[in-house]
């Protein structure tokens, strides 16, 4: 690709490949910008209640930044399994597969090299609004099995919704569960928390887990805990009492399969509103726990500090291959896996 103009711009190189940043633009005001490795948001700029515009995700100013070691996964694909699987192995088909245990001796967001930090194959032409993505993930790779084809499209519509759709097909039974890693701060000034921002997030339990945030098996109800957000709320009102902040799967009520309303996110100053719709059986809500501000490249090099953001990264739920009561992550030859989650912007 030898094009450049204002919708794609070179960002550098990684493993020998060119890395471009891809910008889609819509007449609402909406602006999304998306790097090739990763598939990374590095700017979401909305208009808040005055029609002000300013980049309400958490990011970097350049490739380096992406590429420094410490990068909280902002923005990014995560593969071939989001989220933790423990001990880093589980067994398919009476086979125990080997994971890297990047994370404390479990497996976390694909391994040591996972689809965040690939070069991905993209199809883009400046006048769309959507960005084609697709990486092949080969047989054995960070120990999975099969070799998996994916693709994830990004689309930007008139009405503001930024749809992530995902699909992909393998040719031996793998564990199967992809996200984005998105942080939102929808005030617009990354210095300020999201403590003040009102979450409502529909979800009648949560995935209790062990002190290696691995999931015990169990279900928890929400009612009366400070995990109750079915009616909105400051996200910072109960975290006191969560130690260091949410970092926790809800179970989402999604039998029908098409993306669905399940969360809101208010920020009352700039009035900015965010809906979140899935397809997907659970969120992890995370609210930047582990910032400490020693970031570099970051814009105007602002500190990101602790809870400088919010994640609703939708997925299947945490070490799910070894949790057989768990909604099954094993795609398998012949079938298709296929996921939408939508994040639709407004103000009010």
């Amino acid at each position: 690709m030898n094009m450049t103009n204002e919708k794609v711009k070179k960002w550098g190189q990684v493993d020998g490949k060119e890395v471009w940043q891809y910008t889609l633009a819509n007449p609402g005001g909406v602006t999304v910008k998306i790097l090739n490795y990763g598939g990374t948001i590095t700017d979401i700029i909305a208009p808040d209640k005055n029609g002000v515009k300013e980049n309400v995700t958490l990011g970097f100013v350049s490739l380096e930044g992406y590429l420094q070691k410490g990068n909280p996964f902002f923005g990014c694909l995560v593969g071939r399994y989001a989220n933790r699987i423990a001990n880093a192995r589980f067994s398919l088909n009476g086979k125990v597969y080997q994971l890297a245990p990047n994370d404390n001796g479990n497996s976390l967001h694909g391994g040591l090299k996972g689809f965040d930090k690939k070069v991905w194959d993209a199809r883009f032409t400046p006048e769309s609004r959507s960005l084609h993505l697709h990486y092949t993930s080969p047989d054995g790779e960070e120990g999975y099995p099969g070799n998996l084809s994916v693709t994830v499209v990004y689309t930007l519509s008139e009405e503001n919704e930024l749809i992530i759709d995902y699909t992909a097909v393998t040719d031996a039974a793998t564990p199967v569960n992809l996200t984005n890693h998105v942080y939102f701060n929808l005030s617009g000034d990354i210095s300020n928390t999201i403590l003040d921002h009102e979450l409502m997030l529909k979800s009648g339990y949560y995935t209790t887990t062990n002190n290696m945030v691995i999931p015990t098996g169990d279900l928890v109800p929400v009612r009366n805990s400070p995990y109750d957000f079915n009616s909105p709320k400051a996200i910072g009102k109960d975290i006191v009492h969560t130690g260091n902040g949410y970092d926790h799967n809800f179970v989402l009520d999604n039998p029908e399969g098409k993306p669905k309303l399940f969360s809101t996110l208010y920020h009352k100053g700039s009035g900015r509103f965010m809906e979140t719709f899935t397809t997907q059986p659970g969120v992890q809500l995370y609210t930047a726990n582990y910032l400490g501000g020693n970031l570099q490249h970051t814009p105007g090099d602002i500190k990101y500090h602790k809870h400088a953001g919010v994640c609703l990264e939708t997925q299947h739920y945490p070490d799910s291959p070894n949790q057989p009561a768990f909604p099954n992550t094993i795609l398998r030859p012949g079938e298709k896996y296929h996921e939408i989650t939508i994040y639709k912007f407004s103000v009010k």
